[in-house]
């Protein structure tokens, strides 16, 4: 596993944005874990998130690309930050771009928040975590009202591997097949539970010792993606 993968995973833990225990998911299902980005709060933390973030773009996507499309609200700071990480790490200016949830019809009017887009831009979609899927529905279609543009692909910070809403596979691969575009992630939950099954943080404790393991391969076997 790359090193900013493993500097990363550290990262979402000392930020307290990956946690384990017993989590009753937005989907109604029981999870011994749970990633939640709105943990991320100070200039520090968006700095490091953005260049993870870039980097792992960088790795997939490359930079032929023209906008950061960050889905209100959580995927507002994520295009915000990764895009100034992009010009910081790679020197290439990307625009950044986001919906309203309600259009506005004064001043700045429209859906869009950042930069407008024009036809034949190559959009990048940034998200912290796609559980089914579902917030696809409602932003590729914003994204083809607005011009006609080509989405490059998509990227989150934590695939968590589980079925999507429609078969046995993950929602990565049924955004990939339904919309036809690319999906990655900084990490998987499989590389996370590799990374931290049994290791010691720098206070001693274990996040994922035999038991929280044995919890999590309990979870996957009913709703982990095939």
């Amino acid at each position: 596993m790359e090193q900013y993968k493993c500097e990363f995973i550290d990262f979402m833990v000392e930020a307290d944005v990956l946690k384990f225990g017993d989590f009753v998911l937005k989907s109604g299902r029981r999870s011994p874990f749970f990633m939640n980005a709105g943990a991320y709060v100070t200039g520090g933390q968006l700095r490091r998130l953005g260049a993870y973030y870039a980097k792992a773009i960088h790795d997939r996507y490359g930079l032929d690309f023209d906008v950061l499309f960050g889905p209100a609200y959580k995927g507002i700071p994520l295009a915000v930050a990764t895009a100034a990480a992009i010009d910081e790490l790679y020197g290439k200016q990307i625009r950044y771009c986001s919906n309203r949830k309600e259009i506005k019809d004064h001043g700045d009017t429209g859906i869009l928040l950042g930069s407008g887009l024009n036809d034949n831009d190559k959009v990048v979609i940034i998200e912290d975590v796609t559980t089914s899927g579902a917030s696809m529905a409602e932003t590729v279609p914003i994204l083809r009202e607005q011009a006609d543009v080509e989405i490059k692909g998509l990227m989150v910070s934590l695939n968590r591997m589980e079925k999507g809403r429609e078969s046995d596979r993950s929602a990565l691969d049924e955004i990939r097949t339904l919309y036809g575009f690319e999906t990655a992630a900084i990490v998987t939950m499989k590389e996370v539970v590799e990374y931290l099954y049994g290791r010691k943080l720098s206070n001693g404790r274990i996040l994922i010792d035999d038991a929280m393991k044995a919890a999590i391969d309990a979870y996957y076997e009913e709703y982990g993606a095939r």
